[in-house]
């Protein structure tokens, strides 16, 4: 889909730039200028610079002209119906959104115009407020312009920016392009949903405390007096107490939760397979050199250097009872982690020259340590600091440990359930110690020097350490080389039983049997299909997209849905027509590398793949959806039919059932004939097939 947008851009950048034109008007209007993600999506655009799709100063000037109408536009509108336009049923629901870009008006006056348009939420609706509160045409649009002009640069050159770095990552930069804007919609859900959840969940959370407080008062023990103390209204921070102690449930449960999966084997410890396998594929020199750098400076040389700076501040000051939390934080965590790694001795994904305790996985301790590291440190500094130094503080602080938490999964070091634990622990541990140090009043630690001493600390001992430890790590975390080696003969008598006898899902669920494999190349079995009549289905396109809301539509118009094995999408995906189905439908093969290397092969010489029968059901003459149908055997002896060279063979560690008998095909193509070793003829064209190996 994103190559088919792409390539529709290029034919039409004129209309591109119409797009980009409007989305800069839009992002002035009243109403629509707050929902609308204009400044995402001119982003986004501004990425295809690089590639030619569009051209920079056409871009520039439409982004620009977009900005003056739209604040222009919306400046008339006030200007003309002054303050009974704001009376207007549609403004109702943003009577919130009013008030505070009429008080940021009063507070900036005439430079209010400039600096709301690069204000979230009061930049729709300052330049109506300015013409309702009459401000003079004149410094308006001096100001608009000025605005403008600047505003276009600043979103669009980082955007050329973004596109130009994705050059460095090769063939990477499609998928690692996929990853990133998949993070971005997850971001803006995520956002979206605490946003709701906030606005919903608090009045329940305070009915529940106010119950809570009303059922300590009832009683007379220790815990009763507690929960009194910790809910005081007359408490300052009673209400960061109470948020903290729902985030303590909340990180407990998460961890308790992926502890219960890692020990019994769950879903999530076959879903960290597949994202390390989507991870691994990912990896560039750049982004190996970029993460390496991240994970160095999470390393237990530089943490010990942060902890003791922080400890000798925190003792210059004599802020003993601070200091005692700081080393309980820091050392607790570390025992408590190093305790649950060696119960449960769980490997990592792969060798790493780790040994003794570290050499265990679960939870990790980069994340688990740093977490609670910079974490505790914003505890500390956030309440001491003015108030606009706290957002920029704790936006650093959680960058950096997520950061060294997403350069353990994308090096290999760790699981995702592992990354996952680890943060959740932290959380959990990092709470507990903030209820009880919250309880009594905090000490001075003098917050400007301490931050000063941390970056500082943090800095060289960081810069330090990846001087002298780069190239060691750089072969530390080397990529591994996954596939092992077999002969042909081999695996055509007993091997095949190596390879995975099922799908997994990203989400680590086991779907459909592979039942295919093939020695050969992908091109051979695909000219020996469609032959067969066998074809490729049709990309992802808006008109292939559409073809799903055409009843009429045949099934070979309509693309495939992508699917996952192990972290990867399939390198081929053909599809059959069944004529034989009273409804619409047909046989999807999907094939995957196998990561066997065949001694007369190439390195991607061998292959498993999937077979499913899809049926297209419509709904009212409007909706399709697919129903894969649960007989694998039907489908799987179709594309037997379609195969000369091949046989079929029960594996031994299937239960057979009603919907897969547990027989895979096995089959090759013509340029794969004896084993180079043994000599031994495999069946093809002249040769007779050797007897099926029984389970």
């Amino acid at each position: 889909m994103l190559s088919s947008l792409i390539a529709f851009i290029t034919e039409h950048p004129q209309l591109t730039y119409a797009v980009v034109l409007l989305l800069a008007l839009s992002e002035s209007i009243p109403v629509i200028g707050a929902v609308v993600p204009g400044t995402a999506v001119i982003i986004a655009i501004s990425a295809l610079v690089p590639s030619g799709a569009v051209t920079l100063w056409p871009l520039l000037a439409a982004a620009v002209a977009g900005a003056i109408l739209g604040d222009g536009l919306s400046y008339w509108v006030g200007h003309r119906y002054h303050r009974e336009v704001l009376n207007a049923r549609v403004f109702k629901r943003f009577s919130g959104f009013i008030a505070r870009s009429e008080l940021f008006f009063t507070r900036h006056g005439g430079k209010s115009v400039f600096l709301a348009r690069f204000t979230p939420g009061v930049r729709a609706f300052v330049p109506l407020l300015a013409g309702v509160l009459k401000m003079p045409p004149r410094r308006f649009y001096a100001a608009n312009l000025l605005s403008a002009l600047t505003w276009a640069p600043v979103h669009i050159l980082p955007g050329v920016l973004i596109g130009a770095s994705f050059s460095l990552f090769g063939a990477a930069a499609k998928p690692l392009a996929a990853l990133v804007v998949l993070l971005v919609l997850l971001v803006w859900g995520t956002s979206h949903l605490v946003r709701f959840t906030l606005a919903r969940g608090l009045p329940l959370l305070s009915g529940a405390l106010q119950r809570l407080r009303t059922w300590a008062a009832a009683r007379d023990d220790r815990w009763a007096r507690l929960i009194l103390n910790l809910l005081d209204p007359a408490r300052p921070d009673a209400r960061g107490l109470a948020y903290l102690a729902v985030l303590l449930v909340g990180s407990a449960w998460l961890f308790f939760g992926i502890l219960e999966d890692v020990v019994s084997g769950d879903p999530l410890v076959r879903a960290d397979s597949a994202i390390y396998q989507a991870l691994q594929d990912l990896r560039t020199a750049p982004g190996d050199a970029l993460m390496i750098a991240m994970t160095e400076l999470g390393d237990t040389v530089v943490v010990l250097a942060v902890t003791l700076a922080v400890l000798l501040w925190l003792a210059g000051k004599r802020a003993w009872r601070t200091a005692a939390y700081w080393l309980v934080a820091i050392a607790g965590a570390s025992a408590l982690n190093s305790v649950i790694r060696v119960t449960l001795h769980r490997p990592r994904p792969g060798e790493m020259l780790y040994t003794g305790w570290s050499a265990f996985s679960f939870p990790s301790g980069h994340s688990t340590v740093n977490a609670i590291l910079y974490g505790f440190l914003a505890v500390l500094l956030i309440p001491a600091l003015r108030p606009l130094w706290r957002l920029p503080l704790a936006v650093c602080a959680v960058s950096l440990v997520l950061g060294i938490a997403m350069s353990r999964l994308y090096l290999g070091a760790h699981w995702f359930s592992d990354v996952v634990g680890g943060l959740a622990f932290a959380c959990a541990w990092l709470t507990s110690l903030g209820v009880s140090y919250r309880r009594k009043p905090a000490q001075a630690v003098g917050a400007v020097g301490l931050l000063i001493v941390a970056v500082a600390t943090l800095s060289l001992a960081g810069g330090l350490h990846i001087h002298r430890q780069h190239a060691f790590d750089v072969a530390r975390y080397a990529q591994q080389e996954r596939t092992q080696r077999m002969s042909t003969q081999t695996w055509w008598n007993t091997g095949w039983q190596q390879l995975p006898a099922r799908r997994v899902e990203i989400t680590g669920e086991i779907e459909e049997p592979l039942a295919l494999q093939w020695a050969g190349s992908l091109s051979a079995l695909q000219a020996l299909l469609q032959r067969q009549g066998w074809y490729r289905p049709v990309p992802w396109s808006s008109s292939g997209a559409l073809a799903w809301l055409a009843p009429s539509a045949a099934p070979g118009e309509r693309p495939l849905i992508a699917v996952f094995a192990g972290g990867r999408l399939p390198e081929l995906t053909l599809a059959l027509a069944d004529p034989d189905a009273a409804e619409a439908s047909r046989f999807v093969l999907r094939l995957w590398p196998a990561d066997v290397t065949l001694d007369e092969g190439d390195s991607a010489s061998l292959w498993v793949g999937s077979v499913v029968e899809e049926r297209l059901v419509h709904y009212l003459s409007l909706l399709t959806l697919e129903w894969r149908q649960p007989d694998m055997n039907r489908a799987r002896d179709r594309l037997l039919a379609s195969l000369a060279t091949s046989r079929l063979a029960t594996r031994s560690d299937a239960a057979s059932s009603a919907h897969w008998d547990g027989r895979v095909v096995l089959a090759h193509d013509s340029d794969v004939r004896t084993d180079a070793r043994a000599g031994v003829p495999l069946p093809g064209a002249n040769a007779p097939a050797p007897p099926l190996v029984s389970p």
